[in-house]
């Protein structure tokens, strides 16, 4: 019997699953007549999650969430038999043999026996996909079940900066079946590519923005999540056995952040903007600290529209070196003059 799980069950930094009623409730009385929701900072899905009702358009650099949101939010078709018995199966398999996860990470984030069976099946769902046997959602229902089977045994502390040495590997892989809706709106699109860029290129009532806060690269974060997800299989090094991410580094974690977040904001076409953004301005460590002012937050969304602040007290899931007990996430809300 194949165990289910949901699109929430992953651990992330910034996840703001917790923050969906604050979100929902700040939406539903300030924004109307809201058809289309575009979230383009999507990460693993949570807030997108929330709006299931509407038609959807989601987007993230990371192809390791891209493939997440394709198979929890395309309106593609899918067979729950197919899938159930497909991972059955790679549930009761043994693997020994050496493949490019046992060469790489064999002992690190995951024991031996775990890397050789993440390798085999990674390489089993694409020949399958290659072969026709599973159709394009069908391939992300499958990778997304084995990124969240990897984060709930990898010895980290949910994130892959570095593993932890000395650790008993006490939990081993077993893939549960992600419970994707069969009933999602048709126009429903997923992006993996630039936010900017898409920001020129969609019409949307509401769009939602939760890009990174700090200097902490998301890429940097979840580089093995990512590397399995593509499946290119390259070089890595250092002792968090790190590919090379220069093309998925973010302008938004740099000194560059609030010349991009200008950028965007001046690109999108919609009636309603909500941004995500703690209040992390100048409280924690120097990578901790937010790359945008409040002060140019609002100065750049007053351009656009109308704004009003809501704020929330939380407690954020963090790398574990910032410990702060005053941690508030806004939402600020830009009213648009006008949809050019």
């Amino acid at each position: 019997m194949v165990k289910s799980t949901n699109i929430n069950n992953r651990r992330y930094l910034g996840n703001k699953y917790k923050l969906l009623p604050f979100i929902k409730s700040v939406v539903n009385n300030e924004c109307h007549d809201i058809n289309v929701v575009g979230d383009i900072f999507a990460g693993t899905g949570a807030v997108a999650s929330a709006f299931q009702d509407k038609q959807l358009i989601t987007n993230d650099i990371l192809y390791s969430n891209y493939i997440s949101n394709f198979a929890w939010f395309s309106p593609k078709r899918y067979s729950k038999k197919r899938l159930r018995n497909i991972i059955q199966t790679y549930n009761s398999m043994e693997i020994n043999e050496e493949n490019y996860m046992t060469q790489n990470f064999s002992n690190t984030y995951f024991c031996y026996e775990d890397c050789a069976k993440i390798g085999y099946i990674r390489e089993d769902i694409e020949n399958k996909f290659n072969n026709k046997e599973i159709n394009e959602r069908e391939r992300a229902l499958l990778i997304t079940s084995l990124l969240y089977a990897m984060d709930k045994i990898a010895k980290t502390c949910g994130h892959y900066d570095a593993y932890r040495k000395g650790v008993e590997f006490d939990m081993h892989l077993e893939l549960l079946f992600p419970d994707a809706s069969k009933s999602n709106n048709k126009k429903n699109r997923c992006y993996n590519t630039d936010s900017n860029l898409l920001a020129k290129k969609i019409n949307a009532d509401l769009v939602y923005i939760d890009p990174p806060y700090n200097s902490r690269q998301y890429c940097d974060t979840y580089h093995l999540l990512e590397n399995v997800a593509r499946w290119e299989k390259p070089e890595v090094y250092g002792v968090g056995k790190k590919m090379d991410r220069t093309s998925l580094k973010s302008k938004y974690c740099t000194n560059s952040a609030t010349e991009a977040f200008d950028d965007l904001i001046k690109s999108l076409k919609c009636r309603y903007i909500l941004l995500s953004y703690n209040n992390m301005a100048k409280k924690g460590n120097d990578r901790s600290n937010a790359r945008i002012s409040d002060e140019d937050i609002y100065k750049i969304l007053s351009k656009k529209g109308d704004v009003k602040v809501f704020s929330e007290e939380y407690k954020a899931f963090t790398t574990g070196k910032s410990n702060r007990n005053d941690n508030q996430e806004r939402l600020f809300l830009c009213i648009c003059n006008e949809v050019k």
